[in-house]
C-alpha cells in the first residue's frame, strides 16, 4: 500500500517521553526532550510489511502519536504551536534494539527500511486536544502498550516549540512524540517481533495502523 503522507523533509522523533517507558528500559527520564531522526526511506503505509533484516535479531515495536506540521516556522512559541499542526496520525517507531545498544546512538537502529509505518493523518481540528487521547499497541491481538497521551512528560505543544528553537520546521515534517511503556525490550522475559506477527497501533480519535511482520 502507498505511504499515506507525502514524504516529509524531516522525521523528528522524541525518546523517553513517557516516564514509565524510561523506567522499564533502565534509563533516567530526561530533563528536556531527547531528539533523534528517522530517515524517510523507512516509511511504509498500513498493510505494508515490516521486514526483519538479517543484521538484527531484536526488533521491537513502539506505538506513538505522530504530528504532521502544516505551517512551518522557527522559534515557535508553546502558545502558538498547535496552530502549526495540520494533522495527527499513528506511527510505529520500529527499533532494532541490538543495533541501538551496540551503536550507542539511534539513527541506524531506527531507520532500517520499513521501520516507520504510518497511518493516514486525521485533520488537527477533528482531533482536538492531543493530550486527551489514548494510545495502544497490540501484537497478534494482545495489548502490549496502553496509556493516555496525557502521560507525556513533554506535551505536543512543548515539543514543537523545543524543536523549532534549533531546527526550522517545514510543512510536511513529521514529529513522532515518543512511546509509552510496554515495549518488548522492557518485558521479562523480553519479547521481540518474529515473522508472521502482526502489529497494530491504535489511537482514539486518530485511527488504526496494522502491519504484518516478514
Amino acid at each position: 500500500m502507498a505511504v499515506p503522507i507525502d514524504r516529509p523533509g524531516k522525521i523528528v522523533c522524541v525518546g523517553l517521553n513517557y516516564r514509565d517507558h524510561a523506567a522499564e528500559t533502565g534509563q533516567q527520564a530526561p530533563e528536556r526532550p531527547m531528539l533523534f531522526a528517522k530517515w524517510t526511506t523507512a516509511l511504509i503505509g498500513p498493510g505494508d510489511a515490516i521486514r526483519i533484516p538479517p543484521i538484527s535479531q531484536k526488533i521491537d515495536w513502539e506505538g506513538e502519536l505522530g504530528v504532521l506540521i502544516g505551517r512551518g516556522g522557527r522559534g515557535i512559541t508553546v502558545e502558538d504551536a498547535l496552530e502549526h499542526v495540520s494533522g495527527y496520525l499513528c506511527v510505529n517507531d520500529v527499533t532494532a534494539r541490538d543495533l541501538q545498544r551496540t551503536d550507542g546512538q539511534f539513527s541506524r537502529a531506527k531507520s532500517l527500511d520499513t521501520f516507520c509505518p504510518v497511518s493516514a493523518p486525521v485533520p488537527a481540528g477533528a482531533v482536538g486536544d492531543p493530550q486527551a487521547l489514548r494510545i495502544r499497541c497490540l501484537v497478534n491481538g494482545e495489548v502490549m502498550q496502553d496509556a493516555p497521551t496525557a502521560d507525556m512528560m513533554f506535551p505536543v505543544a512543548e515539543l514543537i516549540s523545543f524543536v523549532s528553537e534549533a531546527i526550522t520546521l517545514e510543512p510536511g515534517d513529521l514529529l513522532a512524540t515518543g512511546t509509552p511503556p510496554g515495549v518488548g525490550e522492557g518485558r521479562d522475559p523480553q519479547v521481540f517481533l518474529r515473522p508472521g506477527d502482526e502489529v497494530t497501533v491504535e489511537i482514539d480519535g486518530v485511527g488504526t495502523l496494522t502491519n504484518p511482520v516478514r
